[in-house]
């Protein structure tokens, strides 16, 4: 471990003190060893009396049981709590075995009543504060769903069946229940417990009918309740199934077991066993359950726009666990760093069919290390895509990965290009751009997102690099011909993807960067352009419309490959879509055309 004074004088808020206050902090400091799992500090426990500050391994911040954010050596802790005197608002907890140095707190509030200290704690704080947000969207309530995601089909047997023929029907996958016809009484209810149990009574009782064994009045629930109203139901009932009635009709049975696992599908429960995966063998068994969370979500109505958000997140703790694996294997990092989700990830927009958009940036390497370091970097980066790659997330054919150098490199040579793609517009500029402007920096301790965010605003300043955006937003052809029809392959397909979310993208992007928003979600783009007078009303209603329209017939798609178990695409069979669908994505798609020739009007040059 480098002399703590020179460790200090390469991290915020402490690059900033003069040789002399370094000095006087030094002195102060105690360095202290903590084994992974031990709690530093507590959410709504005692206030911090210390400011810490991580030299090697990692720390966690978790709040209401969910971790929010890994600290990586240089970052601190503490500090809002020791500016404020309150208790905590996370738990701190020991990440990876860890050393850190720890100043009492009339050194720690030296050192944060600076300009540099407060810049450093309004900045660490809206991180902390976004990734808070970003997570609680993602985390939805499996209370919320409805039993109608999660009943199975309804299954009927006459009255006069055997018993022994029933068993048999509840014998098979998924068949726990039987609705019985009983004519003029209605229907009953027996299950696969109960069957059991009467021959298990009686060998001699394999003959009779069901019907005397079956339980009514059928009990039954709407199929609009929540799963968490039908547990309480159930319990009331002292029964473990109940039919699913819609207008009087049965439509499907639910089982206590059915409810029970929802929990262990939710949002909440599949990110706690990818971050506590303890190896990738384990990692990819988790991830292979996203299929079943993103088919769960589509059949309790949640809206597309909250699986995205929902899938993202996901996707981040699974390259958090990654880069844990390579940490370990080959040691802590030698500089700070950054992991950069770029394309739909970055947007919070990522889906099934998602291919990898990565890269990775690190801090300035000393002197006559500059190869070093970037071997350490190449290794983790190509690690962590092989890993993501063998939990089914495809490496991208653009090879925009972390593991190639053309996409790894130093905080300032991420800068450079950046600006270089303002300053010199080119098709490989303009590659870059569509794919880089929307980052997000999702795992490691390096603040780039400000000093890259700059570059991104400034963008319209720069009227050829404009020309060369606007080009691209209106290149990507919309899958409708020229009378208006949706354009199929010859397979008579539709892709959704290049044909449809790729070009709406793209004419957002362009929006956005004309106008100056940094923000990355195109729905969000959209309401901030708006925001700000570069859209009416009128056109970016049609454009939220249109994104959520094809959003939704993507996810469909992916819902009914996910069920008929086939691999995960975007192409859609309009014939397979209803009527009222397929007009919807007919005008969506026309939307889009629209907005890109209203904007080849008003920019003469891409034409």
């Amino acid at each position: 471990m480098e002399q703590l004074d020179t460790f200090l004088r390469h991290h915020p808020p402490f690059d900033e003190l003069s040789r002399a206050e370094i000095a006087e902090l030094v002195a102060d400091a105690q360095v202290c060893d903590f084994p992974v799992g031990l709690s530093l500090l507590l959410e709504d426990g005692p206030p911090a009396q210390q400011l810490g500050v991580v030299l090697s391994g990692s720390l966690e911040l978790v709040h209401e049981g969910q971790v929010i954010q890994v600290l990586e050596p240089g970052e601190c802790f503490g500090h809002p709590s020791l500016l404020t005197g309150l208790a905590p608002e996370f738990t701190v907890r020991v990440h990876t075995p860890m050393r850190c140095a720890l100043f009492p707190k009339a050194a720690g509030l030296r050192v944060l009543g600076t300009p540099s200290g407060a810049r450093y704690v309004a900045r660490s704080m809206r991180a902390r504060l976004t990734r808070i947000g970003h997570t609680v969207h993602a985390m939805l309530d499996v209370g919320t769903t409805p039993v109608s995601a999660v009943m199975g089909p309804p299954r009927f047997v006459a009255a006069d069946v055997p018993l022994r023929e029933a068993a048999q029907a509840l014998g098979e996958e998924h068949t726990t229940a039987l609705l019985v016809d009983l004519d003029s009484r209605g229907l009953g209810l027996v299950t696969d417990a109960e069957v059991r149990r009467a021959v298990a009574e009686d060998r001699a009782s394999a003959d009779r009918p069901v019907g005397d064994i079956a339980r009514t009045p059928l009990p039954a629930i709407p199929v609009g309740q929540l799963a968490v109203e039908a547990t309480v139901d159930m319990l009331a009932a002292d029964t473990e199934h109940v039919a699913v009635l819609e207008g009087g009709r049965v439509v499907g049975v639910v089982s206590a077991g059915d409810l029970l696992g929802l929990e262990v599908r939710s949002p909440i429960a599949l990110r706690h066993l990818i971050l506590g995966a303890a190896d990738e063998d384990e990692l990819r068994r988790a991830a292979a359950r996203l299929r079943n969370l993103f088919a769960l979500l589509m059949a309790a109505g949640v809206p597309s726009r909250d699986i995205g958000r929902v899938l993202s997140l996901q996707h981040d703790a699974v390259v958090a666990r990654l880069v844990d694996f390579s940490v370990r294997r080959h040691g802590d990092t030698p500089v700070a760093w950054t992991w950069l989700d770029l394309g739909s990830a970055a947007r919070r927009e990522f889906t099934l069919g998602s291919d990898q958009d990565n890269g990775l940036a690190y801090a300035q390497p000393p002197e006559g290390a500059e190869a070093e370091i970037d071997s350490y970097f190449a290794r983790l980066g190509s690690e962590v895509n092989s890993g993501l790659a063998a939990c089914g997330i495809g490496v991208d054919n653009n090879g925009v990965l972390a593991g190639e150098r053309r996409w790894r490199m130093s905080k300032e040579a991420w800068v450079r290009t950046f600006h270089e793609c303002l300053l010199e517009p080119s098709e490989s500029h303009l590659i870059r751009a569509t794919v880089a402007f929307d980052f997000r920096p999702t795992a490691g301790g390096l603040g780039v997102a400000a000093a890259l965010t700059d570059e991104i605003r400034a963008a319209r300043q720069y009227p050829a690099f404009m020309r060369l955006i606007a080009r691209g937003a209106v290149g990507f052809q919309v899958a409708l011909t020229f009378r208006g029809n949706l354009a199929l392959d010859k397979r008579g397909r539709l892709d959704l993807k290049s044909g449809g979310i790729t070009p709406l993208v793209n004419l957002v992007r362009f929006h956005a960067l004309a106008n100056g928003v940094t923000i990355s979600p195109t729905a969000d783009r959209i309401d901030a352009v708006e925001s700000v007078g570069g859209l009416s009303h009128e056109a970016a209603d049609a454009l939220r419309e249109a994104f959520a329209v094809i959003t939704r017939v993507r996810f469909q798609r992916h819902a009914d490959a996910i069920a008929s178990g086939k691999p995960v695409d975007n192409l859609v069979d309009p014939a397979e879509l209803t009527p009222i669908v397929r007009t919807e994505l007919r005008e969506a798609l026309a939307v889009v055309r629209r907005a890109q020739r209203q904007l080849g009007v008003y920019t003469p040059a891409t034409t």
